[in-house]
């Protein structure tokens, strides 16, 4: 009998890129730069509307106009970061966001300012998808959710950074420093991506959805207008009536367009995966009650307790403090005790300090908000961090792009549905308190009675202007009850959220979308383990590939891989994008 052949040499897995975590340094850089920027301008709103006389209305839209268009811009940004490149996508967003950062720092008027905000806005659309989208070509499935996991600590990060900075800035340089700041970050991001991230795409990506796009945006302006011009107008004013029912149409014509869809800009059936579902639901209904807190702490420190802007920053310390405790700690609560537990539990921690916040009152010193900071810190990064890792995890490679975008378009629309309602509520509980008090109508002219009643920081001027200091005080009063009531409903919220989290969302988090992905699937949607497909959907094709794969194939394969193998990394490589 002739002698049998030689046994085959035990598979071998593609070498990861060496340059891998320099790369995410990078990617993180991008992420930090675009999440700070959310918020520094909260820090310096009561600048802004010194400086260039804008209303509380201009200075909602220059938060909204950023948050409005990042929302509705960022689906299409996944798709074309599928389609064209996304490593191309994420410079291109980078550069745009420096461009439309320089306009804003040497603007001198709100409309300029809110047309700039748009503009940043619109390349951070560009960024964020993309950011999260280049994990999958970057790292093995074992290191993919600790690399997503650090992108979205970057993420939550930004949230108190950028009021530090935001006011150190200012209490050292003119207020367009809080953009000027932009500049630099975004060119050394631009060339650090450029040097160190490796480009993907995904060629069978569909084409643009221009009236999809067209209708996202729509939808998503009218809803912000409505409620913004709801506190002011009233809710039953034709104008505010017409723009919140037209943003009812036209996200649902939007929804109804996606479904008829073969592969739809929208791709609702991501959101078949319960998984994905509740983690997204999670990420957005934290921002919603983050968004609110965050409107109305800065005017809280700088008008009540009279700190300037670089104390304001620095009193949000205690939240950053709580962040990087939860961040050290997410990964290995979820080995012990999964996703839902701790993202549930994140959630009544932010609805615990939100509550207690709520009992502040104006004699009440910085004592009791360092305490309510520290606990919001912890249950942010213990929710949020986990939430969008968990997301990520159960997308197929070549949808990482749209995944990624429908994930932070509903964290977008979070923030802005956040900042929207929120501030209405403070406008109107605040003119409530002042008018109820008979403070507003107390032997002032009517002019000036209708500028105080408008903000906290038009009544100190009126104040300094009629040399009428119990105008100031009852001024300072009437916010801390409008910032109370805000604190109270957005606790509750949280508290409902983590409820329907720990009601709703799987036990196993992640791991059961990996658990699935052994069997060939994710999110319902069938892969085919020969050409390594997702059903319907081509590959994950990359160039300028890692060292040790394949360039220009379609799958990125490594030759050999077990089926053992396979099954431990489908949580992220489901769905094709093989090594």
């Amino acid at each position: 009998m002739p002698a049998a052949p030689p046994a085959a040499a035990p598979p071998t897995a593609a070498p990861a890129d060496p340059r891998r975590w320099l790369a995410l340094v990078a990617v993180a850089l991008s992420v930090l730069v675009i999440s700070f920027d959310m918020t520094i301008l909260n820090v310096a709103l009561p600048t802004l509307a010194s400086q260039l006389q804008a209303g509380t209305g201009q200075q909602q839209w220059i938060v909204d106009s950023y948050t409005v268009v990042f929302a509705a811009a960022m689906l299409p940004a996944g798709l074309l970061g599928d389609r064209y490149g996304r490593r191309r996508t994420l410079v291109v967003g980078l550069a745009l966001f420096g461009l439309a950062s320089a306009v804003g720092m040497l603007t001198g008027s709100p409309d300029t300012l809110i047309a700039a905000r748009a503009g940043m806005g619109l390349a951070a659309a560009l960024v964020m998808p993309m950011s999260m989208a280049a994990i999958p070509g970057l790292f093995p499935a074992a290191e993919q959710r600790r690399a997503t996991a650090v992108l979205a600590a970057s993420l939550a990060a930004g949230g108190p950074l950028g009021p530090l900075i935001g006011g150190f800035l200012l209490q050292h340089f003119w207020w367009g420093s809080v953009f000027a700041v932009n500049v630099p970050l975004t060119a050394a991001g631009v060339v650090a991506c450029v040097l160190l991230l490796p480009e993907s795409r995904n060629p069978a990506a569909p084409r643009m959805d221009l009236p999809g796009a067209g209708l996202a945006a729509a939808g998503l302006g009218s809803l912000t207008y409505g409620l913004i011009q709801g506190a002011d107008a009233g809710w039953t004013d034709p104008a505010v009536v017409a723009a919140l029912a037209g943003s009812v149409l036209l996200l649902a014509a939007l929804v109804l367009r996606s479904r008829r869809q073969a592969d739809p800009m929208l791709d609702l059936a991501l959101l078949a995966d319960r998984t994905f579902r509740w983690s997204a639901v999670a990420a957005m209904l934290i921002s919603v009650v983050l968004f609110g807190a965050f409107f109305v702490l800065p005017l809280y420190f700088q008008s009540v307790l009279g700190t300037d802007a670089l104390g304001s920053g620095l009193r949000l310390m205690p939240m950053m403090l709580g962040l990087m405790v939860a961040a050290r700690l997410t990964d290995r609560l979820v080995g012990r005790i999964g996703a839902r537990t701790v993202i549930s539990t994140g959630l009544a921690l932010l609805g615990g300090a939100l509550l207690f916040g709520s009992r502040t009152t104006p004699a009440d010193g910085y004592g009791r908000a360092a305490v309510w900071l520290t606990v919001l810190g912890l249950g942010m990064g213990l929710s949020l961090i986990t939430a969008q890792a968990s997301a990520l995890a159960t997308l197929p490679p070549a949808k990482a792009g749209v995944g990624s975008g429908l994930l932070q378009t509903l964290r977008q629309v979070g923030g802005a549905i956040g900042v929207a309602a929120f501030g209405s509520l403070l406008a109107g509980a605040y003119r409530g308190a002042l008018v109820t008090g008979g403070l507003v109508t107390g032997g002032l002219p009517a002019e000036a009675a209708h500028r105080a009643g408008k903000s906290v920081v038009a009544a100190e001027a009126v104040a300094r202007a009629s040399g009428r200091p119990a105008l100031a005080a009852s001024a300072h009063a009437a916010y801390v009850h409008g910032m109370a009531v805000v604190l109270l409903v957005a606790g509750l919220v949280a508290v409902v959220s983590a409820v329907l989290v720990a009601a709703r969302m799987p036990a196993g988090g992640a791991a059961d979308a990996r658990t699935d992905g052994a069997s060939g699937r994710v999110a319902g949607r069938g892969s085919d383990p020969v050409s390594g497909q997702v059903a319907g959907q081509g590959s994950d094709q990359r160039s300028d590939q890692v060292p040790g794969r394949v360039s220009g194939q379609g799958s990125d394969r490594a030759p050999g891989r077990g089926a053992d193998e396979a099954a431990g990394q489908a949580g992220a490589t489901a769905g094709g994008d093989r090594r």
